[in-house]
C-alpha cells in the first residue's frame, strides 16, 4: 500500500505532525499511520496505549477538529491508524493553511490562500464587495452598451434594461447588501485597474521567445478588452492571406475571427484575477498563443476541458453578465466552441495546456497561409491577379514603405526616412499615394495609430 494522496505513513509521531492532520482536513481527508517505515512496513510505535488517549486532544486543541485514532497491529508490530475526514470549513495549524496534493504537504499562501478561504465560505473572488465604490462610478457608457447587446440576446427582461443602472447592477446579482462586488467593477468601470491589479490585456509581436518587436496594452472594462483585442489582432498583428475569385478580393486569418474572438471570451471571463498578470498574447510569425492564470475545478485536468463538460464558471457573476449579454453560452461549451470554428475554417486544431496557474492556448499557422503571405507579391502589377493589365507597378521606395510597415505597423514617416534613406517630404508624397491608391490604410492617430497594408 503506497502513500498516495489520501495515505501517509510516519515511523514516529511528532507534534509537527499535525500539519499532515490539518492538510487532510482542508483536501479530501485521508489517513495517517503512526509506526510505518518509509516502504510502509509496519516497525511499530512507542507508548502507543498514551498516543491513543493524547492524539485526540492535542488534535482539538491545534486544529479544533475531531479525529479518530485506532490502535492497528500487524506482523505482531502495533502502529496508530489517524481517520480524518474532510472539513466544509477551513482548518489552520498555528495560523497556517496546509493541503494535500498527491503524497506531498503543501501550505496555502498568498492568491492559492485567497482562493481557498473563499472557497470554504462559501464566496466566489468575483463576489467579493469592493467598499467605496458606487453605481455613480460605473461607466453609463459600458452600460448602455450591455443593455444593447442584453436586448438583442433577450436574455434580460425589458423592463429591467429599462430600469435605473442601480436597479440592473441589483438585477445582475453584483450587490452584496449596501456595497458593488468585485465583478461589477471589472464589468462596468472605465479604470478596473484602480480596484483589481493586472487587470488588462498585453499584446506583443515576437520575432523568437527573446525578441520582441513591437507591442500594446489594452485597458477598460472587460466588455471593451474582448472587443479591441479582437480588432487589434486582426488589425494589426495578423496578416490576411490575399487571393482572388474573379474580381472579388479574399482575406483569410491564421486563425477565424469567431475562435479568436471566444478564447479571447474564455480568457477573460474565466481567469484567476487573484494573479496581478494581465492577460497575455504572444503572436510570432508561425503561431499565435494566449496565456491566462487559471485554477481548474477539483479534480478536472485539460481532458475534462477538451471533452464534454458541464459548466464551473471560476467567475460566476462576471460569466452571468456576459452570458447576459449574449456574449457566451452557460453549457461549458467554450473550448468546444474555439476547436468547431478552426475544424469549419479548416485551420490546425488548436493546443490546450495547463500546469499550476498557467493556461496556455495556442494557435498554430498553417503551413500553406505561411507560404502565402511570404510570397514576393509587392511588385507585381496591380490587378494581375484578376486579369487586369493597368500597367501600373509600385517603384523601389514604395515597396520598402510597404515592407518596412509590414514590419512595424507603427513605424513613423520620419523613421522611415531615416531607414530607407530618403528625404521625408518623398516618404509623405509616397505614403499619400499608397494611401489614396488604396495600398495601405491608417488605423487610429497619427500618434499612437498604425498602419494596416491592403495589398501585397
Amino acid at each position: 500500500m503506497p502513500e498516495s494522496q489520501h495515505t501517509e505513513w510516519k515511523a514516529i509521531w511528532k507534534d509537527d505532525y499535525l500539519k499532515w492532520i490539518c492538510a487532510f482536513a482542508n483536501t479530501e481527508g485521508g489517513t495517517l499511520h503512526i509506526g510505518r517505515d518509509d516502504s510502509g512496513k509496519a516497525i511499530g510505535v512507542d507508548k502507543p496505549k498514551k498516543l491513543l488517549e493524547d492524539l485526540p486532544n492535542k488534535t482539538r486543541d491545534a486544529l479544533g477538529i475531531l479525529i479518530d485514532v485506532h490502535l492497528k497491529r500487524e506482523n505482531g508490530k502495533s502502529y496508530l491508524e489517524i481517520k480524518v475526514e474532510p472539513h466544509p470549513n477551513p482548518i489552520s495549524y498555528k495560523g497556517h493553511y496546509y493541503r494535500r496534493s498527491g503524497s506531498t504537504l503543501q501550505e496555502y499562501k498568498g492568491a492559492a490562500l485567497d482562493r481557498f478561504l473563499l472557497r470554504r465560505h462559501g464566496r466566489t473572488w468575483d463576489g467579493v464587495p469592493i467598499p467605496g465604490l458606487r453605481t455613480d462610478d460605473l461607466s453609463s457608457r459600458a452600460l448602455e452598451r450591455f443593455r444593447e447587446l442584453a436586448a438583442e440576446s433577450g436574455r434580460v427582461d425589458l423592463g429591467d434594461l429599462k430600469g435605473s443602472d442601480s436597479s440592473l447592477i441589483t438585477k445582475l446579482k453584483l450587490t452584496d447588501g449596501d456595497y458593488l462586488k468585485r465583478a461589477a467593477a471589472l464589468l462596468f468601470h472605465d479604470d478596473p485597474e484602480h480596484f483589481v491589479t493586472g487587470t488588462f490585456v498585453k499584446i506583443g509581436y515576437f520575432r523568437d521567445e527573446s525578441d520582441l518587436v513591437y507591442h500594446d496594452e489594452l485597458h477598460g472594462n472587460l466588455f471593451d478588452q474582448v472587443a479591441q483585442s479582437v480588432d487589434l489582432l486582426q488589425t494589426k498583428y495578423l496578416k490576411a492571406a490575399i487571393s482572388y475569385k474573379g474580381l472579388q478580393r479574399i482575406e483569410r486569418y491564421p486563425v477565424p475571427r469567431e475562435a479568436l474572438r471566444e478564447a479571447l471570451l474564455n480568457a477573460l471571463v474565466h481567469r484567476d484575477y487573484g494573479i496581478a498578470a494581465p492577460v497575455q498574447i504572444r503572436v510570432y510569425e508561425n503561431r499565435l498563443r494566449i496565456w491566462n492564470p487559471a485554477e481548474l475545478p477539483e479534480g478536472w485536468t485539460i481532458e475534462t476541458l477538451l471533452n464534454e463538460h458541464p459548466s464551473v464558471p471560476y467567475n460566476p457573476a462576471i460569466a452571468n453578465a456576459f452570458f447576459r449579454s449574449g456574449e457566451i453560452e452557460t453549457w461549458g461549451r467554450g473550448i468546444q466552441r474555439i476547436f468547431t470554428a478552426c475544424k469549419k475554417a479548416g485551420t490546425p486544431t488548436p493546443k490546450l495546456t495547463h500546469q499550476g496557474n498557467d493556461l496556455w492556448l495556442e494557435f498554430p499557422f498553417a503551413k500553406e497561409y505561411r507560404e502565402a503571405i511570404t510570397q514576393p507579391v509587392l511588385g507585381e502589377k496591380v490587378g494581375e491577379k484578376v486579369g487586369e493589365k493597368v500597367g501600373e507597378q509600385l517603384s523601389k521606395n514604395r515597396q520598402q514603405i510597404l515592407l518596412e510597415m509590414l514590419n512595424n505597423p507603427e513605424v513613423s514617416q520620419k523613421n522611415l526616412a531615416e531607414t530607407i534613406g530618403i528625404a521625408l517630404k518623398n516618404v509623405e508624397s509616397n505614403v499619400n499615394y499608397l494611401k489614396e491608391n488604396g495600398w495601405i490604410e491608417r488605423i487610429g492617430p497619427a500618434r499612437g495609430g498604425h498602419w494596416k497594408v491592403l495589398k501585397r
